[in-house]
């Protein structure tokens, strides 16, 4: 095997790693392989070049760089000359993870305490009136899970805010290149 096949051995071995882990992010394979191909391209490809390269149809290519986009790890990019859109990944990892985790770890907490809240409320108000001492008790564990699931919220909710401050880099430290 010549030294070019090594190298793209190699990074071909990368992109079906980052692809098998894409669902980590919520996402398809396909939409990894894009990821990872727009990773190892050296400049920002058309959707064209990516159906070409990869073998897609253009409706798949099309929505895999959408959700990319959407997901804050891929931009839209334009060049002097260029009449169709091109694309390239945005190269921090850190970021693209802080993004991530923040965006889907807060719509998921935030629709988790909505939930949550209103149990409570509606807990509270049965224990106000109940009179049978048994459903009490039972009433008053729930309200004791329904509060400890809260503050596990809460405490999401500032371990979020450690990523999007940054914060997170004064604990640990984040290596370059």
């Amino acid at each position: 095997m010549n030294k070019e096949e090594l190298a793209a051995q190699a990074r071909e071995r990368v992109i079906k790693s980052v692809t098998k882990n894409m669902h980590l992010y919520g996402v398809t394979p396909s939409i990894g392989r894009i990821y990872g191909t727009l990773y190892f391209h050296n400049k920002p490809m058309t959707l064209d070049a990516l159906k070409e390269e990869l073998g897609m149809s253009k409706t798949s290519m099309s929505t895999g760089v959408r959700t990319l986009i959407n997901l804050n790890m891929v931009e839209k990019v334009w060049k002097k000359g260029e009449r169709k859109d091109l694309y390239q990944i945005k190269a921090d990892w850190y970021q693209n993870f802080i993004d991530l985790f923040s965006i889907q770890w807060r719509k998921g907490s935030q629709l988790n305490m909505e939930a949550l809240r209103k149990s409570l409320n509606e807990l509270e108000s049965l224990l106000a009136e109940e009179t049978n001492e048994e459903f009490a008790e039972q009433i008053k564990e729930d309200i004791e899970k329904v509060t400890y699931a809260i503050n596990y919220f809460q405490w999401l909710f500032k371990v979020i805010e450690l990523f999007e401050s940054e914060e997170i880099f004064n604990i640990i430290e984040k290596k370059q290149g």
